[in-house]
């Protein structure tokens, strides 16, 4: 439980770390580079709890496979925008993904929480 919680707490002081560089001049590297691996230790911090080969065996369940894929492809992406491509506006939109993804990823380990977003943003829109 020790390293579970240092590894998230690590993760989410990362994220705010790199949400604050993101306002300073020049910052969007490290916004993207400290976001990203903020992420990448929540989502690390898990293997504590049920080990690593079960943490991957879930993620690649077919009901996470999509978002799991995205997740990762997000990652790699918003580095490549950021510290390759130096293209500003894409690494925040694979910023953007990255949270969109996570979020879509962590709701399916609730029972019924997609189906009640889906739900929820199908009558917004009707």
């Amino acid at each position: 439980m020790r390293w579970f919680a240092i590894c998230f707490v690590s993760g989410i002081l990362f994220s705010i770390l790199g949400t604050a560089l993101l306002w300073i001049p020049g910052g969007l590297k490290l916004f993207a580079v400290f976001y990203t691996f903020g992420n990448i230790a929540a989502l690390a911090s898990t293997c504590f709890l049920m080990g690593p080969m079960k943490q991957l065996k879930k993620m690649f369940e077919t009901t996470r496979l999509l978002a799991t894929v995205i997740m990762i492809l997000c990652f790699v992406l918003t580095l490549c925008a950021a510290l390759w491509w130096h293209k500003k506006g894409l690494a925040l939109l694979f910023c953007i993904l990255q949270c969109l993804s996570m979020t879509w990823y962590s709701l399916s380990y609730i029972p019924y929480a997609r189906d009640a977003v889906i739900k929820c943003c199908s009558s917004l829109l009707s």
